[in-house]
């Protein structure tokens, strides 16, 4: 349900910027999600749908690029991907690790009319 909440500061965000450049409508958003965060994309696009009717945002397509979870142990400093739910790291097994990438979660761009 977080996804509703994400959904309105995203379209706050596009009104925004789409009314200080004077534009009639928003036609792109480019959302950038991590692997890790969770948001799922059809709750966003199904939120998206509702909430920009009878916007200048109404219509406007959103395209979601995922980021790979990537991670980094803090006693080898090997970078891997990790498999499934094993977050160990497969050269030493330490449990002691870092996320690189894939808690990202952010609107990348916007295209305007």
């Amino acid at each position: 349900m977080h996804e509703l909440s994400v959904t309105e500061n995203i379209l706050a965000i596009a009104l925004k910027h789409a009314e200080k450049a004077r534009a009639q409508r928003v036609t792109d958003l480019y959302l950038v999600i991590g692997q890790m965060a969770s948001i799922v994309d059809d709750s966003v696009q199904f939120y998206w749908d509702i909430i920009s009717a009878g916007t200048p945002a109404e219509g406007a397509r959103l395209h979601f690029q995922r980021v790979p979870t990537e991670l980094q142990c803090l006693n080898c400093n090997r970078r891997y991907a990790p498999a499934d739910d094993d977050f160990a790291c497969p050269d030493c097994r330490s449990q002691q690790i870092r996320v690189v990438a894939g808690e990202e979660f952010y609107l990348d761009a916007i295209e305007i009319e």
